[in-house]
């Protein structure tokens, strides 16, 4: 089976790469996902394996800062069902839950982070997810042309 490719969004006041590379492992769940498309990448698509471009949102500038891989498919993201939870839903039934979530392991830190500009102004980029209009998932897939460019760039 072919692994697919992922970027993930995460705003580095609330987990940054640097938080990844120091967790126990160098791995941590990816909880919180609160999109109805999101979900459904994480609890259909989402594989042991796959490559993972880990992108810095809602900072100056946003950034693909690293890469990981996925250690761990889909399963419930508990935190739908803590009421103290930021992310609680309480519609969310355990017997048939509505969030899901999975584990990503460090890989490395690019040499030169790629900016959003940069992705922006490469011809090679411009079907990308991440910059089509409207396009605000944090879990979105990406090529495995796009993922090579990225590669490329970020040295």
């Amino acid at each position: 089976m072919q692994n697919k490719f992922w970027l993930l969004k995460s705003e580095p006041s609330e987990f940054s790469i640097d938080d990844l590379e120091k967790s126990k492992n160098q791995t941590t769940y990816w909880d919180g996902i609160r999109n109805y498309q999101a979900r459904n990448f994480i609890r259909d698509e989402i594989k042991n394996g796959d490559k993972v471009l880990f992108y810095h949102s809602s900072t100056e500038p946003n950034t693909i800062v690293g890469i990981c891989e996925i250690v761990k498919e889909a399963y419930p993201d508990h935190t739908q069902f803590d009421p103290k939870h930021v992310h609680y839903d309480p519609k969310a039934d355990k017997k048939n839950p509505t969030w899901f979530m999975f584990d990503i392991k460090f890989v490395k830190k690019l040499t030169k982070p790629v900016t959003l500009d940069q992705i922006k102004t490469n011809p090679k980029l411009k079907s990308m997810k991440l910059l089509q209009r409207g396009q605000r998932l944090s879990v979105m897939p990406v090529t495995k042309e796009e993922l090579d460019e990225i590669l490329t760039m970020g040295g």
